[in-house]
């Protein structure tokens, strides 16, 4: 089981805040994504899509680097993170056939340059 960290890096603005640049902490389960949040000080109730294959929290670029230097994997937004998040869904349908279609894309995926 992992915890992930995509590079969207998206500029925004939340509240009244400065902008940051903001991309998703994710983990293969709940439990882990919450145990590594807490490491990370991220309050619980910014957990989005809870119980979902799309749960994540969304973090800045210097919480994003934090996550990396406590063991988060980095992984490419769009195209990696999207087949992540299918195979999050196969696997919680108990789908091993998909899952298993989806790790073979995911490794294909994580060998591009």
């Amino acid at each position: 089981m992992t915890v992930y960290v995509d590079d969207m890096l998206r500029p925004a603005r939340v509240g009244r805040g400065r902008p940051a640049k903001w991309s998703h902490l994710m983990a293969d389960t709940s439990e882990e994504l919450e145990t590594f949040a807490r490491r990370l000080g991220l309050d619980p109730t910014w957990l989005q899509h809870a119980g979902r294959p799309t749960e994540h929290y969304d973090v800045t670029a210097t919480v994003r680097e934090q996550a990396l230097r406590l063991g988060a994997h980095p992984i490419r937004y769009g195209r990696e993170g999207g087949l992540y998040t299918l195979l999050k869904a196969a696997r919680a349908r108990g789908d091993a056939a998909a899952a298993a279609e989806y790790e073979t894309l995911l490794a294909a995926e994580r060998a591009r340059p």
